[in-house]
């Protein structure tokens, strides 16, 4: 009998030391989400193919939410653009742009820039960067390249777009002085904060290699204009920094994503399609909806706009 009573005290013993565990398992509290973004890239807004109405209706759809975002971000190839247009033409696209984000759009928003809204003519003898310093001043940049904190979460706006030196044939990399910069901006990001990358070209995708059948002669032949080529050096300075979660981008107008090691790489889609509705890939146009939360988790939704569904 004292045997017997001693092995079930010890069975109570060992049952109330494990209630402290299960009862902080029970209460242990959800993440909290502590923003909400919508991500349009692409939209290749013109006067043209109804792209002004298709903007607009992209961003009454976003604001009909059930929740409504805190902020918008704007993957860049806002406008048609690119190179080739004439100044005029292009000025005309930039003045509608701004028109419909005034008249159609009351959330706050940050931009990166994309090829499109890059204006440089060869005939005409424009420097490319005299093309990035107009779409920043449209965007109201001191520079390409940029970062700020928001409800706990530090963001990094990155410029993909650089010109090869034998003229306008562009290509995704980061400058040296980027990614100096990149280096000691993480650097004196606190370890404890998340962090989320805005890109126009995505740093690492999967739809490159489908793309136009990028293989031939028994090798994969994935264009520097597609994908990042510094994309090995970019992951390597993720790599030392594991607050790193999400990168987002545009492009491509494919939905896309990737997680490789810590980060997710999403790639966004396009407000705008294949040029205006269609798709690209099974991708329809639309734009996505990221939720933030406190632990540094997050969700990457795409929305199609055209459908009346909004209770996200």
């Amino acid at each position: 009998m004292q045997r017997r009573s001693l092995l079930k005290n010890i069975g109570l013993m060992a049952a109330g030391l494990s209630l402290p565990e299960s009862a902080d398992a029970a209460v242990k509290k959800a993440p909290a989400r502590v923003m909400r973004i919508a991500h349009i890239t692409d939209i290749h807004v013109q006067p043209q193919l109804w792209a002004a109405n298709g903007m607009a209706k992209c961003l009454h759809h976003i604001q009909d939410l059930s929740i409504k975002p805190d902020m918008i971000i704007n993957g860049g190839d806002s406008i048609m653009g690119a190179g080739g247009s004439t100044q005029s033409k292009l000025a005309t696209q930039w003045k509608l742009f701004h028109q419909v984000m005034k008249d159609e759009n009351s959330l706050p928003f940050c931009s990166v820039i994309g090829n499109h809204d890059i204006w440089s003519n060869r005939e005409q003898g424009a420097a490319f960067e005299d093309g990035k310093k107009w779409a920043m001043d449209e965007f109201q940049l001191q520079k390409p390249y940029y970062s700020l904190d928001k409800n706990g979460w530090h963001f990094i706006f990155l410029d993909s777009i650089h010109v090869r030196k034998e003229g306008f044939t562009y290509y995704a990399k980061l400058d040296e002085e980027q990614t100096d910069w990149l280096k000691k901006d993480l650097n004196q990001t606190s370890s404890q904060t998340p962090v989320m990358v805005v890109s126009h070209i995505p740093i690492l995708c999967a739809s490159v290699f489908v793309r136009d059948k990028n293989f031939k002669n028994d090798n994969w032949l994935i264009s520097g204009s597609w994908m990042h080529t510094d994309v090995s050096d970019i992951i390597g300075i993720f790599n030392k920094h594991p607050n790193v979660r999400l990168a987002i981008s545009g492009h491509t107008h494919v939905l896309d994503r990737v997680d490789y090691n810590h980060v997710s790489y999403c790639c966004n889609g396009a407000v705008c399609g294949n040029y205006w509705f269609g798709e690209v890939q099974e991708t329809r146009a639309g734009y996505a909806v990221i939720d933030l939360f406190d632990d540094g988790t997050f969700t990457n939704q795409y929305v199609n706009y055209r459908v009346k569904n909004r209770n996200i």
